[in-house]
């Protein structure tokens, strides 16, 4: 769905509609998916700040389309606490390496590293 928004521009319910005209899934996935979608949507000013600060030399526009939305939900994913950062790291490895380039999974590795750093050490920050 992230990657049917970036290329399409519609509202995100929109996308949703069409997304589940030809996926498949239960109605617990099909509200997971949903739920994980609006939440990178909604993150998505504060993720592409997120990306931009932690990318050197890199234009945010530079990076590919399918690698800007698994940026985008896993660092949405880690700003809420949904899972330990391990684990939504890893996923959004392995979403990389399913459809990405060869050496994407590297970078967003990197990348994921320093945002989760950061947000630790902001949350840390603001701990009374």
């Amino acid at each position: 769905m992230l990657f049917q928004w970036e290329l399409s521009g519609a509202p995100p319910a929109e996308v949703e509609r069409n997304f589940w005209k030809t996926a498949r899934g239960s109605a617990e996935l099909r509200f997971l998916a949903n739920r994980m979608f609006e939440a990178a949507a909604t993150d998505q000013p504060e993720a592409d700040r997120l990306i931009q600060e932690h990318t050197e030399h890199w234009r945010l526009e530079r990076l590919a389309a399918i690698d800007r939305g698994i940026l985008r939900l896993a660092i949405s994913e880690l700003k809420r606490q949904t899972a330990p950062p391990a684990v939504i790291i890893n996923e959004a490895l392995e979403l990389a390496h399913k459809f990405s380039e060869a050496d994407a999974a590297g970078f967003i590795n990197g990348v994921l590293d320093a945002v989760r750093r950061s947000l630790e050490q902001a949350a840390g920050e603001s701990a009374p």
